[in-house]
């Protein structure tokens, strides 16, 4: 196959001295001239066909002092073109436009702007090691216009939005992409090889943008927000100010500053209950934590959801005293800095700062004794540095620290990251070395070591891989990382197979085989063993997704985190099988059915379990979506850590139902305005055996020699818990970067033991508890400092 990679195309861009309007017409002056890029090749499903002249696409380009600008003409017949409306960045239904720009021709670090035939956009950052970034925005502009032999698109990206170094006569990485949704072609206008090597390699390139000047990249986003708020007859209200500020300090290196931050109109956790050993963890919906965090994801030493989250410090409390932790701590500022040179060095700075934080000590009529300190003043840290080279290849130092005042415990954590690609791309290797350390203050400090193997084959229909992942019992970086356990020596392997050019009936598929063995570190013991497979393709004709996979474990597996008390827990033969179907969401009316079932074949053991999901959407038009889930799922005979009793780890056989029903409803008027509805409920039973077992000795086995059930425990374990969620949004852009954002809220929660009440005996018993109502407002301004300039600048000449 031709090497595609070593084929550029090259596009000239010549300098305008009027800039075209943007209003997806291509009447300008400007475009009459400029150079054509066009004949774009498949790369998906099929690689290498030229795109017929009924669908072909020509893109020219054009810049000033200020910013690029780019028109597209998308050839296709208009009753064919999908243009679902949606919010930002998602995709949904609809044909797009993409630009790709890399200022440093590295062919790793890519911006992209999508322009879909609905009009809405999509932006973000893309490197082989993170893939697409969609939390990072930019405030750029573009409009689109149909036309009766297909659709166009006019795009203005300002020099802010980009970062490079001033440069007489770059050469700067480019790649035009076309999406036709109905048959999911992908072209591009420099061919694509996908079998081989990541996208990034295959760019054209662009010549001409001579003397142009990184302007000074300070963006101000001021922001107001209005708080109503009442739960159980008590009514609070609150108005709140904040600056968000992005800042160019170099040409290559951004400041980005939420000072007085303001979280309130982050959308609610998906709350489960929780039954295992590990702790709950949620993804984050800060905007400021989700944006442009690359470099600090290197290693996996950072997880933003622990700034801000739920104190660590105990409190000893006398017999009668009862301890009210708040959830959160505030946080009072976060900064970061991060970008990269030219020569490919990245660098990422990232601090932030949380208030000290009290818990209410109450005697057991609820009266007010005193406050303790759960969580003092605290910073947190990550740097990150990242060297990259041979266009797909990087190695990271990373470093990690908490510091918190007084008492309380300190921790650091550092990470050495290598990405190796060979030159053919045919080879990947990554390797992880990473050590932590906690200083408890009253008790002697630990230091941990981890580690990570990758070697596999990345290219061609078969693929292959061999990991290792090592962990010892004191590798500890929750402080502000997350590893949910350690002491671990785990080994896999992989294999795959999948085509990349479509066969009389599928459109695309791909199997792959997996087998990982399993061990302690300490002491060296082996604890698992599994294997398994998962299929997945898409049909060529109706383009419906299908799939299964199987999960098997043969002989005794051995858990020593679920007793709570390092003691080995024994099952044997656990296995599970599933499989699901996604028709075509090009149809208004399109599903999702996912199934599985499981079980555990040991003597004495009657566990099977059951999971269906069901999700059907309707898109009444192009503007209005509704999609609704329901997942039941249900747990037979399973067997674990019910609670203690006595200093003794006590066990049960449960059964387990759960239920939640989530509905989604998006009502898009046009890309600034969006109506958008969450509504979530979740029920989940556990029913516990009148019989209990403890642990026999450390032989992995129960017993109920010890007389424990459920009469003679001082706690019942069973429960009958549910929650209620609903978000109900309104955005209005009514500028460029500047959004107007009103949220109704609404929240129920109740846990207790009632294990056989029906589903809809535990929903009355729900709706009896005190709602979370809450209404916020917000308004965020986006000022860009070369807009103020300009103005200055009209004002002194005038």
């Amino acid at each position: 196959m031709k090497n595609f990679s070593q084929s550029k195309k090259i596009l000239n861009i010549e300098r305008t001295t009027i800039a075209p309007k943007i209003d997806g017409i291509l009447n300008d002056e400007v475009w009459k001239n400029a150079e054509i890029a066009t004949d774009f090749i498949s790369f998906q499903p099929e690689i290498g066909l030229k795109a017929p002249k009924s669908e072909r696409t020509e893109v020219k380009i054009t810049y000033d002092n200020q910013a690029i600008y780019v028109s597209a003409y998308m050839y296709d017949d208009p009753s064919k073109i999908m243009k679902q409306l949606t919010n930002r960045d998602d995709f949904g239904q609809s044909d797009f436009f993409l630009l790709v720009l890399n200022p440093n021709n590295d062919a790793q670090n890519d911006i992209t702007f999508f322009v879909f035939a609905s009009g809405q956009q999509a932006d973000a950052i893309v490197n082989p090691t993170i893939g697409e970034d969609f939390g990072w925005n930019a405030v750029w502009q573009s409009a689109v216009k149909m036309h009766d032999n297909g659709w166009s698109v006019e795009m203005k990206i300002p020099y802010r939005a980009l970062r490079f170094p001033e440069q007489d006569t770059p050469t700067w990485g480019i790649q035009f992409h076309r999406e036709v949704r109905r048959t999911r072609t992908r072209f591009t206008w420099n061919p694509i090889d996908p079998t081989q090597g990541n996208i990034g390699l295959y760019h054209g390139e662009l010549k001409g943008l001579d003397n142009i000047k990184p302007p000074v990249r300070l963006n101000l986003y001021p922001f107001t927000t209005g708080i109503a708020s009442t739960f159980d007859g008590e009514s609070e209200t609150d108005l709140r100010f904040g600056l968000d500020v992005k800042y160019g300090i170099t040409d290559n290196f951004t400041l980005d500053a939420t000072l007085v931050p303001d979280f309130s109109q982050v959308g609610f956790d998906n709350l489960e209950l929780n039954l295992g050993p590990f702790e709950q963890t949620f993804r984050e919906q800060r905007q400021f934590f989700t944006e442009g965090v690359d470099l600090f994801s290197k290693g996996g030493l950072f997880f933003s959801r622990r700034i801000g989250s739920a104190p660590v410090g105990n409190v000893d409390l006398a017999e009668g005293e009862n301890l009210n932790r708040p959830n959160t701590t505030k946080v009072l500022n976060a900064v970061k800095v991060s970008g990269r040179t030219k020569s490919g060095l990245g660098i990422g700075i990232l601090n932030a700062i949380t208030e000290n934080t009290n818990a209410t000590v109450t005697d057991d009529d609820g009266n007010f004794l005193r406050n303790e300190v759960v969580e003092p003043f605290t910073n947190y840290n990550v740097l990150a540095i990242d060297q990259q080279y041979n266009g797909n290849s990087s190695i990271s130092l990373i470093n990690t620290n908490v510091l918190r005042e007084g008492s309380f415990r300190d921790a650091n954590a550092t990470a050495l990251v290598s990405n190796f690609q060979n030159k053919r791309n045919t080879f990947r290797v990554d390797t992880e070395l990473r050590m932590s350390y906690v200083d408890y203050q009253d008790a002697d400090a630990e230091t941990g070591f981890s580690s990570f193997f990758f070697i596999g084959k990345t290219h061609g229909n078969w693929r292959y891989s061999f990991d290792h992942r090592f962990a010892d019992t004191k590798f500890n970086i929750n402080d502000i990382g997350l590893n949910l356990r350690n002491n671990r020596n785990d080994f896999g392997a992989d294999w795959s197979y999948e085509i990349f050019t479509p066969t009389e009936k599928l459109n695309r598929f791909r199997i792959n085989g997996f087998v990982n063995y399993r061990r302690l570190s300490n002491p060296g013991v082996f604890t698992g063993f599994n294997f398994g497979a998962n299929y997945f393709a898409v049909a060529k004709k109706s383009l419906d997704a299908y799939g299964f996979n199987f999960r098997f474990s043969p002989g005794k597996q051995f858990d020593y985190f679920e007793s709570r008390d390092g003691r080995p827990f024994i099952f044997e033969n656990s296995g599970r099988i599933g499989g699901f179907i996604s028709t075509n969401y090009d149809r208004p009316f399109a599903y999702d059915i996912r199934a599985s079932v499981g079980a555990i074949f040991e003597d004495g053991r009657d566990f099977t379990s059951a999971n269906l999901e069901l999700e059907p959407r309707y898109r009444f038009n192009d503007k209005f979506l509704l999609i609704y889930n329901i997942e039941y799922n249900k747990r037979k005979g399973e067997r674990g850590f019910a609670t203690r009793e006595n200093d003794e780890t006590i066990f049960g056989e449960r059964d387990r139902r759960r239920v939640t029903n989530t509905i989604t409803a998006n009502y898009t008027f046009n890309p600034l305005h969006t109506v958008s509805l969450n509504l979530r409920h979740y029920w989940d039973t556990v029913d516990y055996d009148y019989e209990l077992f403890t642990l026999l000795g450390n032989t992995g086995r129960l017993t109920t020699n010890s007389g424990y059930n459920l009469d003679n425990i001082s706690s019942d374990p069973n429960v009958n818990f549910s929650t209620w969620n609903v978000d109900l949004s309104y955005q209005w852009q009514f500028a460029p970067g500047s959004f107007l954002t009103a949220l109704y809220r609404n929240q129920l929660f109740n846990v207790n033991d009632d294990a056989f009440d029906t589903f809809s005996g535990s929903l009355d018993n729900l709706f009896e508890q005190p709602a979370l109502h809450q209404f916020s407002l917000r308004l965020q301004y986006f000022i860009d400092f070369n807009g103020i300039k300009s103005v200055f600048k009209k004002n002194t000449s005038s």
